[in-house]
């Protein structure tokens, strides 16, 4: 047995204070969300209960969904990047950025300057998206759908280049007789989100997945949990949303709380069971429930 561990949208805080020039554009009403709103909402205390928690479930992988941070100031990046070494060794967890990491066109840099070392391919090197880590029985699909926007708008894109890479790279590993998992920041299917705040091509993705397959999609954004399905070619494909990892207030489904995949394989290919630990109504953290993979 193989397990995957899930998470996504953690928002790290506090945000480093500001300096006037970085509030120029976007950030700034980010800065004020995350003064009124955000920063009541993520419970870093609880961030750490979840994580100690995540590790007694001895995971041999763990596929973070992105927005480890806020509106993307230069001082975010590197208490990010110590958050997770805190999650584990760059082998043995895999992360895609979020919009909020990429909230401001020069994210992308900083981005790939601290946090390469989740997002390499096989071959050791960072060299972009999507990239292919074959752990185990599996096979991650790394994709980047945050891209900077106009204020108030959280959409993301995967563009006609990554979307190519990713139907030649799930078309070669579909004779390797591993899992395909799919880890991407937004919903990628039609209606995944609320307007504003879409995977603008996910017609696209959808259009993939319909001709070559996948066996796992998971994504974040939404701040809770969720599965969907997207028509393969040999049945329906489950795509996993995660809550927020820090998120101390909300329903069951929108508090604190992660995804554990477990993968058998067996005579007729890999079996894969889902089921979800997070906060509980009394402060715990504990069982939640199964995850319906197939309807």
């Amino acid at each position: 047995m193989f397990r995957l561990i899930h998470i996504s949208d953690p928002h790290l805080g506090p945000i480093p204070v500001p300096r006037l020039f970085d509030l120029v554009g976007k950030r700034f009403a980010g800065y004020v969300n995350w003064l009124f709103r955000r920063r009541k909402s993520h419970d870093m205390s609880l961030l750490g209960r979840i994580v100690a928690d995540i590790h007694e479930q001895t995971p041999d992988h763990i596929a973070c969904a992105g927005d480890l941070i806020n509106i993307s100031l230069p001082a975010e990046f590197p208490p990010a990047a110590e958050f997770m070494h805190r999650l584990g060794s760059p082998t043995r967890v895999s992360l895609v950025p979020g919009n909020h990491d990429a909230y401001v066109g020069s994210a992308q840099s900083e981005i790939s300057k601290n946090w390469a070392p989740w997002m390499t391919s096989d071959s050791g090197r960072f060299e972009g998206f999507p990239y292919v880590r074959m752990v185990g029985p599996i096979a991650i699909i790394g994709l980047c759908s945050g891209i900077s926007t106009w204020p108030l708008l959280a959409t993301g894109r995967l563009g006609k280049d990554q979307c190519n890479a990713l139907r030649k790279s799930l078309s070669f590993l579909k004779g390797q007789g591993l899992a395909r998992v799919i880890l991407i920041h937004h919903p990628p299917y039609v209606g995944g989100a609320t307007l504003g705040r879409t995977l603008t091509d996910a017609a696209a993705f959808e259009e993939i997945i319909g001709q070559e397959g996948a066996e796992l999609v998971l994504h974040g954004h939404n701040h809770r949990s969720s599965v969907a399905y997207i028509q393969g070619p040999e049945g329906l494909v489950p795509v996993v949303g995660a809550p927020s990892v820090s998120a101390a207030n909300g329903s069951l489904g929108h508090r604190a709380g992660y995804h554990i995949f477990d993968f058998d394989m067996t005579e007729t290919g890999v079996s894969i069971t889902g089921t979800t630990r997070g906060l509980l109504e009394k402060d715990g953290i504990g069982y939640v429930g199964t995850l319906r993979l197939q309807p």
